[in-house]
């Protein structure tokens, strides 16, 4: 089997993120500990999980002798603006194609949060209506700048292919080191599925590491009929491509959608809930679109005993924050 530093990476995270333990709030609901992987203060962009990804992106950018990186993502996309960041600290020209997928026209969502620091880094943005298919945009895009002598790369929506997904092999393999030095084993991983790339990483990653945590994720984008053979493609796609002879075991993918709502980006109240539990009793900020919605999840089902006999579990604060500023609104 292949090695992950078989793989070209750009470094971007310096060192593991922390994992620190939500002392009122495991308290408050009387299950588990619950800890938290605090992928939000990876220090470039403003913090967040896709850095993971990014790494292995730039670094196949880099060996391949690009100069210029396009990127996607919705109108707030979280990915968008840590490409763009990554992109331009690693030398790079950076555009992003951001699509209105979610049915906001106020003020704030148009002009704040991720927006507001994509057009502050200066990077070129296209904008696309909710019908248009971003990569088509990206594709037709990167056959006119390398028409004018550039070399282009783009990274895929959300970041999320098997390459990309290798930041969160790695991950795994953080956390299993974190465990061991901490003296703590987490009976479960807690965290969102947007477009399923983080979630199959740290499932490939928790089985190349024998690890028996159950990692469990609330959807956020699409509901489980979509987002299960998406995910399982991708874990199977991660395990071929480190030439691993491990094959995807659907029982392994947990997956729950109760707490997405209308739709992507809608938000519920039960998200507004936890994101506002957490601020008050823990004083961390989490996103409104990703990590709010997979928070209220974790805490409903603590509530409902579908955590019961389990002692620890690690949630992935995986970053966003920055997009409360586009729904201020809602709180």
């Amino acid at each position: 089997m292949l090695q992950l530093n078989t793989f070209p990476r750009h470094e971007l995270i310096l060192h593991p993120t922390s994992i620190t333990k939500l002392n009122r709030i495991s308290a408050m609901l009387g299950g588990p500990n619950i800890y938290v992987k605090r992928d939000d203060t990876n220090f470039l962009g403003g913090g967040g999980s896709k850095l993971r990804k990014l790494e292995f992106y730039l670094g196949a950018a880099k060996q391949a002798g690009c100069d210029t990186i396009i990127a996607m993502g919705a109108m707030q996309s979280n990915h968008a603006r840590l490409s763009a960041a990554a992109a331009l600290s690693a030398g790079f020209d950076c555009e992003i194609i951001l699509g209105r997928k979610v049915p906001r026209d106020d003020s704030d969502y148009l002009h704040n949060g991720n927006l507001l620091l994509d057009r502050v880094m200066g990077v070129i943005i296209h904008e696309a209506d909710a019908s248009s298919d971003l990569m088509v945009l990206a594709l037709e895009r990167k056959a006119e700048l390398e028409a004018q002598g550039r070399k282009v790369y783009i990274v895929p929506f959300g970041g999320s292919c098997a390459l990309g997904s290798l930041g969160y092999v790695y991950c795994a393999l953080e956390i299993a080191a974190q465990e061991q030095n901490m003296g703590v084993n987490f009976d479960s991983i807690v965290l969102a599925n947007g477009s399923s790339g983080t979630h199959a990483g740290l499932l490939a990653g928790c089985e190349l590491a024998g690890s028996t945590a159950k990692v469990i994720a609330y959807n956020v984008l699409k509901p489980i009929a979509d987002t299960l053979p998406v995910t399982r493609q991708i874990t199977q796609e991660i395990f071929d491509l480190l030439q691993s002879e491990k094959l995807v075991d659907d029982s392994r993918i947990y997956l729950d959608d109760s707490y997405l709502g209308a739709d992507y980006g809608i938000p519920t109240d039960d998200m507004r809930e936890a994101v506002r539990l957490m601020a008050h009793e823990e004083g961390l900020f989490l996103d409104p679109v990703y990590s709010g919605k997979a928070f209220a999840g974790l805490v409903a089902d603590i509530k409902l005993g579908k955590f019961a006999g389990q002692k620890n579990v690690l949630f992935m604060m995986t970053g966003g924050a920055p997009g409360l500023y586009a729904y201020q609104s809602e709180f």
